[in-house]
């Protein structure tokens, strides 16, 4: 054990730290290093600019060139960043300052649109004729009108033409105004009848004695959107019909449903009514007339009596003669006042009175009127067409599918029967289907994965950060982590057998013979085994020290080396 103790006990070297393994660096180490280092920083850099990128977001859209270059001199005189989008004709800045910038442009009146309204009349000039004035006023009123048009959600741009004839009091016949407008809608939008009748109305009011019926709305592509009001009126009607049809339909199946899937169960009914609606509208007058009544009993409508009376002098006649050609008697003045008789020879007149009475009386005729108006909207038939699924059922542990009894068929043909309020004088008929239901397997979407939209959209928006740690990572890897790596450990190979020689040597040191007695002085001894030995686990521990220590440390701790 004596030799075994002169081997020296050897440490391992403390690990440099990363200054002393940049100062051992060579120039074409330090050289990598140096260019990881600026990717690293640049790529850090750019993460960061592109990170606090602000979101833009549009400020003005479809504006003119004028508009356009007026709101971008004012964004620079602002110091707003701006961009171009929609090849020039919207304007994008900051999401954070777009209604601050809108309302300070607002300020100054921009834009001012490529639409003129009312603001031509405000500059007249002197000696401006009346026809130039009334061209003004109409342009401005079109103007006014396509600004109107254009606040529409569903409007892109809009155009409106009005022919207004010349107003003169010598014309007998006044020609009447008409209007045309022309729209250019969203992509995607649609205007729906109700909108229509708003922009014909709009325009039409806006015009004095236009009517809606000759304003023509057309859209970009040349189609006539505005109808006439009779066509318009009965399309009107029309559609309140299919749709009072269709709520009928739907309100007689809903009843089915709801009776029969708590019996048969959900998904395992499917019915369908059809339902004929009577619209046409009847309207029927009769007379009915009464016989003649006796005039007391009889009302008087009107009566009318004329009564007249009068007196006439009555000429006498005769023969002329003696007697007639005698004078009369002197007057004599009566005593007790009496008028005298005529005279017997003279021949005097006599008066006669007359009377008249004429009564014209008209009766009431017992008449009786009766108008007759046949409701609208009345049902006339209803079928009714219902499949039911067969019944599951379990047989020796497993799940069949059982028709239906012909017992309960008739039992939810009597309830469909009742839910609808079958009536077979009407021509009501109901249908009741059993028979089992395919099942289709859910359609498989062919499209892969990474064609599909949502992933294309989360690709786009991951792809710079993924990229961005990716390249991060691969200059680490491939630029930083070499150049900072020290010197390579050099491999032990005969560490086992390294261990093996001084176990033997511990063992052959015990069992070795005595040494021979002192010769002379400066006499050589040879080497023994023993020695020989004991010189190479000296040279080993020079040449590996970390490997003789560590098994040195196997050996105190009491492990087998």
């Amino acid at each position: 054990m004596s030799a075994v103790a002169e081997i020296p006990l050897v440490t391992p070297a403390p690990s440099p730290n990363w200054l002393q393994r940049l100062s051992t660096l060579d120039r074409a180490q330090r050289m990598r290093l140096g260019v990881g280092v600026a990717l690293l920083v640049a790529v850090a850099i750019a993460a960061i600019v592109l990170g606090r990128q602000p979101d833009y977001r549009v400020l003005f859209a479809n504006l003119s060139d004028k508009d356009g270059g007026a709101i971008v001199a004012q964004l620079s005189q602002m110091n707003v960043p701006y961009k171009h989008a929609d090849g020039g004709g919207a304007i994008l800045i900051p999401s954070d300052r777009v209604h601050d910038v809108r309302l300070r442009l607002a300020t100054q009146g921009l834009p001012k649109g490529s639409v003129a309204g009312f603001e031509l009349m405000e500059s007249s000039k002197f000696g401006m004729t009346q026809f130039q004035e009334r061209l003004n006023f109409q342009r401005g009123l079109e103007g006014e009108l396509t600004r109107s048009i254009q606040a529409l959600s569903s409007v892109q741009g809009a155009r409106v033409h009005l022919a207004l004839p010349n107003q003169n009091g010598f014309f007998r016949e006044q020609q009447k105004p008409s209007a045309s407008v022309l729209v250019s809608l969203h992509p995607g939008r649609i205007l729906d009848r109700a909108q229509l009748a708003g922009i014909v109305h709009l325009v039409a009011s806006s015009v004095p004695e236009l009517a809606p019926s000759a304003v023509s709305v057309l859209d970009d592509t040349g189609k006539l959107l505005s109808q006439s009001p009779d066509n318009s009126a009965g399309a009107e009607v029309n559609a309140q019909q299919l749709l009072y049809v269709q709520q009928i339909e739907q309100q007689y199946t809903r009843r089915i449903m709801e009776i029969l899937e708590p019996v048969v169960g959900r998904d395992n009914v499917k019915a369908q009514v059809t339902a004929e609606v009577d619209f046409t509208q009847t309207e029927s007058t009769s007379e009915q007339f009464r016989p003649n009544q006796t005039p007391d009993s009889s009302a008087i409508r009107s009566q009318q009596v004329l009564e007249s009376k009068g007196s006439a002098n009555k000429t006498a006649t005769g023969v002329p003669g003696a007697v007639a050609n005698q004078p009369p008697v002197p007057a004599a003045a009566p005593i007790n006042g009496a008028n005298p008789a005529p005279n017997a020879g003279g021949q005097q007149g006599t008066e006669e009175q007359t009377s008249k009475r004429e009564s014209t009386t008209n009766f009431e005729v017992d008449k009786t009127v009766k108008v007759t108006r046949g409701s609208t909207g009345a049902v006339k038939r209803l079928s009714a067409a219902v499949v039911v699924n067969y019944q599951s059922a379990e047989e020796k542990g497993k799940m069949v599918s059982k028709a239906l009894t012909a017992e309960q068929l008739e039992q939810m043909t009597a309830l469909v029967r009742e839910t609808i309020g079958f009536n077979r004088e009407r021509g009501d008929s109901v249908n009741l289907m059993n028979t089992p239901f395919q099942v289709t397997a859910a359609a498989v979407n062919d499209v892969p994965l990474w064609k599909q939209p949502e992933a294309l959209e989360l690709a786009k928006s991951f792809a710079w950060p993924v990229g961005a740690v990716l390249f991060a990572a691969l200059v680490l890897l491939g630029l930083v982590r070499p150049a900072l790596k020290g010197p390579k450990p050099v491999k032990v190979e005969a560490v086992p057998a390294a261990g093996g020689q001084l176990n033997a040597l511990e063992a052959e040191t015990l069992d070795r013979p005595a040494l021979p007695a002192p010769g002379k002085k400066d006499e050589v001894l040879p080497a023994t085994p023993e020695q020989l030995r004991l010189d190479e686990a000296r040279v080993l521990a020079k040449e590996n020290p970390v490997a003789v220590a560590n098994i040195l440390k196997t050996w105190l701790n009491g492990e087998p080396a």
